[in-house]
């Protein structure tokens, strides 16, 4: 029977572990918060707030503390979150969120090497099936190893892959922790004091970089598409975290093509968008988004390989939001008055608003989604007095495109004061008396775009979270019937 360590832990343990201050937690790991009032926003997951030792996901309207964090965000069991929380292996604990003290950062060192790496090896070239030669191109340079470390107060060794991120200069800076497991979950961890933005990469000779969410991922690209893999710059993130990609590119001016080539899930899909505007804002315009076949690259190796592999996962938002602005089109028809469109547009609101307030969700979406229709027909009515034609499909199209998962997340309930005031604003603008210029003009248009982008988010987001809601009802089924037969 594998000797799984920390799977009993006391009272103590348990508490200090429920009191990590998650804000001074997620900082070393090397995520980014936003100030948000008293407490601080997730930047890779914006519905996320955070304060003192306790989180809360105002998109799946549940929460909790350290412990339970851990274990859903980093994908970690109730002993693996614990023994994270608790420092690993050294048992260095983290600044509990009671006490105001700050305390001193630890240094950063490179966890012990082991005598070997026969046990690397062979998890990365027979588990991972990753290429020797692409494996030891690393190992040469000094980024690759295996660990060999002993649990505090006990003797028996624990095995690591770690992965090296060194700075400009070739120091050391950060570390990755990945177990040598292939049964069950692994454990995953960035050393305590890493800096964030010297993760683990590879830099080239060419203008392309390579972004992907984990070190496996990006030996795995390579592997796959082995031919002059050096003369490209890569880097994992070690998360989704934005911290190490600019860091690349301060490092290399010479980049202009950034390839995203994260998970083909969800989450993967949102960090994509997420990261997709951080470099529009920062002057990249040649983006590339790069999906694996299956969940991701080591997936389409184990695929090749013929093995199962796990599938990819389509964003519920993508799925639906063709069908939601397709009638959303289809509903133009029913606006016959342009005239009325303002008046109608504020009609189908409030009834919007009336059959939430009643718990009426189906009737809700019926009148959001004239709402929006009645919108984008206002938008084509400003685009036509301006000599601009755009056929029902163009503008279908133009709506959809603007719908982007990583841009509609948040609880539902608490919009409707928000889509009031954006109706509110654009009512008084169209209502204003005087000539308007051409820029005018373009502005209340791309406003009424706006609104009717807005509206078509209410919908698409309803019908997503359902989908996910009976995702997690199979699968809590699927375990239940295995747990049965066991």
């Amino acid at each position: 029977m594998r000797h799984i360590p920390y799977i009993h832990f006391t009272d103590d343990q348990k508490r200090r572990a429920g009191e990590v201050d998650l804000e001074q937690f997620l900082l070393r790991q090397g995520e980014k918060l936003l100030a948000s009032g008293f407490e601080k926003r997730l930047a890779s997951d914006n519905s996320i707030t955070i304060r003192g030792n306790r989180w809360y996901d105002h998109a799946a309207e549940q929460g909790g503390g350290p412990i339970s964090f851990v274990q859903q965000f980093y994908n970690l069991s109730y002993p693996e979150a614990v023994t994270c929380l608790l420092g690993g292996e050294q048992g260095v604990v983290y600044v509990p969120a009671s006490k105001q003290e700050v305390r001193e950062k630890k240094a950063f060192a490179l966890p012990p090497a082991n005598r070997d790496m026969r046990r690397m090896y062979a998890y990365l070239l027979k588990n991972r099936f990753l290429d020797r030669d692409v494996v030891s191109a690393f190992v040469r340079a000094g980024v690759l190893y295996e660990s060999c470390e002993k649990f505090k107060g006990g003797t028996s060794e624990h095995h690591n892959v770690v992965f090296v991120g060194k700075d400009s200069a070739g120091a050391a800076r950060h570390a990755h922790k990945r177990s040598i497991n292939s049964i069950g979950k692994t454990f995953r961890i960035n050393v305590e004091g890493s800096d964030p933005r010297c993760s683990f990469h590879h830099t080239g000779s060419s203008e392309q970089l390579y972004i992907f969410e984990a070190p496996i991922d990006l030996l795995s690209f390579v592997t796959l598409y082995r031919k002059d893999w050096q003369r490209h710059s890569y880097v994992a993130l070690c998360g989704t975290a934005e911290h190490a990609m600019l860091w690349m590119l301060e490092q290399n001016s010479g980049i202009r093509t950034v390839c995203l080539c994260l998970d083909h899930d969800a989450a993967g899909i949102e960090a994509g968008g997420r990261l997709t505007d951080i470099l529009w804002e920062r002057g990249y315009d040649s983006i590339e988004i790069l999906q694996s076949e299956y969940k991701d690259w080591n997936e389409d190796i184990k695929a090749r390989h013929g093995l199962p592999a796990q599938a990819a996962e389509e964003h519920p938002q993508l799925i639906v939001a063709p069908e939601i602005c397709g009638r959303i089109g289809t509903r133009m028809a029913e606006c016959t008055s342009q005239n009325r469109l303002e008046q109608d547009i504020t009609s189908a609101f409030q009834q919007y608003e009336r059959n939430i307030c009643v718990g009426r969700p189906g009737a809700a979406m019926d009148q959001i989604e004239l709402a929006s229709a009645l919108a984008l027909s206002a938008y084509n009515r400003e685009l036509r007095q301006m000599g601009e034609l755009r056929s029902r499909e163009e503008l279908v199209c133009e709506l959809q495109c603007r719908i982007l998962p990583h841009r509609n997340r948040g609880n539902l309930k608490s919009r409707r004061a928000e889509l009031a005031g954006q109706l509110h604003s654009i009512l008084e603008r169209a209502s204003a008396p005087g000539i308007r210029s051409k820029v005018e003009k373009q502005e209340l248009a791309d406003s009424w775009l706006d609104l009717a982008v807005s509206f078509a988010k209410v919908p698409v987001k309803y019908e997503a979270d359902l989908i996910k809601q009976q995702q997690k009802q199979e699968q809590m089924v699927s375990q239940h019937e295995m747990t049965m037969t066991m």
